[in-house]
């Protein structure tokens, strides 16, 4: 644009020092008539005025709208070529290649800007595969995983249809084992309705007043079948009458998800506590388990989807690997953070609630 405006200014000066110089640019008409076309000095002479002189400013004019329509196609001519340059920059984003996008040094903020989209876009690919992948194996290890204990539901019915006489001891014993396989394969098949919902649901939040206090005590005392047979507590530390605000039945499912998690990895014979309090205008509510710690390469991962700190428990005691993801969505949807600590002596898993 500058080039543009000191070279208008400078054809300007030019045709006004040059051009409207009368007598000078008058003579070299005469002369080129006479010479290109015979004509005498008389007759050349007054050509030159009827067709030039007096129309000297016309002339000017046109000559200066030449150059500038010239110097407005090379000026377009050059943004064009940006923009070029910026669609084949945007092309390169689809690209299946790591060579950064490069622009002209004028583009500098344009290149740096695609090429943040790029790397952006490419991590983006990379999780959504790696999820994909993670996905895929779950579903495949669920899949085969259902087999055991259909087979064992199936064959135990068999041999009680068989035997009808059996006797009531024996008989008791297959309708427990029974009983125990249909209940796992009842929880893995919620884990796939569990991986589906995951995938597809919307989180929508209907908040009301919860008595913390209240929910916590009733939640505890669900997992006592769970507790008992490896002497393990559940202590529910919270003053009487904090009032938390948010969607009771989503914010139960986190709570659930947490505890659950505490209760498989916590050690026997140990005490899982539940706190919380009333900081300004968050609520901060704090599960604490003692147990072996969480790696600390692990910390920042275990809130992804189909994450697993232990795969050994997959086969008995293993989920999805979705609860703490879906208790940090949940939580994120609220407004809040979940976070964890871990070290030798204990696990802190932290609900940070805003009570706007």
């Amino acid at each position: 644009m500058l080039l543009t405006i000191f070279a208008t200014a400078a054809i300007v000066i030019f045709l006004r020092f040059t051009i409207q110089e009368r007598f000078s640019f008058g003579d070299t008409i005469v002369r080129f008539l006479m010479k290109t076309f015979h004509m005498h000095n008389r007759e050349a002479v007054t050509i030159t005025h009827l067709l030039f002189l007096n129309n000297i400013e016309a002339i000017t004019l046109i000559v200066i709208l030449i150059f500038l329509v010239i110097l407005l196609k090379f000026s377009i001519s050059w943004f064009t070529r940006y923009f070029d340059e910026v669609i084949a920059g945007m092309d390169k984003l689809v690209e299946e290649s790591d060579d950064e996008i490069t622009l002209s040094p004028e583009l500098d903020f344009m290149e740096n800007k695609l090429n943040q989209i790029k790397n952006n876009l490419e991590k983006q690919k990379k999780a959504a595969l790696d999820a994909e992948q993670r996905k895929n194996e779950l579903v495949v290890y669920l899949a085969h995983d259902i087999k055991t204990p259909l087979t064992s539901v199936i064959g135990y019915l068999s041999l009680l249809d068989e035997a009808p006489d059996m006797p009531p001891e024996q008989k008791a014993k297959y309708v427990g084992v029974t009983l125990e396989k249909a209940y796992r394969l009842e929880q893995l098949i919620n884990e796939f309705f569990e991986i589906t919902r995951f995938n597809l649901q919307t989180i929508v939040l209907n908040k009301e007043k919860i008595n913390l206090l209240f929910m916590l005590q009733q939640m505890a005392e669900e997992f006592f079948p769970m507790l008992t047979p490896q002497g393990k507590q559940m202590s529910v530390n919270v003053p009487d009458g904090l009032t938390l605000w948010g969607d009771a039945d989503k914010l139960a499912r986190v709570f659930n998800n947490i505890l659950k998690n505490a209760i498989a990895y916590s050690y026997e014979n140990s005490v899982i506590d539940i706190s919380a309090q009333q900081q300004d205008k968050d609520m901060i509510i704090t599960f604490t388990n003692q147990g072996n710690p969480i790696p600390r390469e692990k910390l920042e991962t275990i809130f992804e989807k189909f994450f697993r700190l232990d795969t050994s428990r997959s086969t008995n005691t293993g989920g999805a690997g979705l609860g703490l993801a879906i208790a940090k969505e949940i939580v994120n949807a609220h407004g809040g953070n979940i976070f964890v600590q871990s070290n030798t002596e204990k696990t802190d898993f932290t609900v940070l609630l805003p009570q706007k």
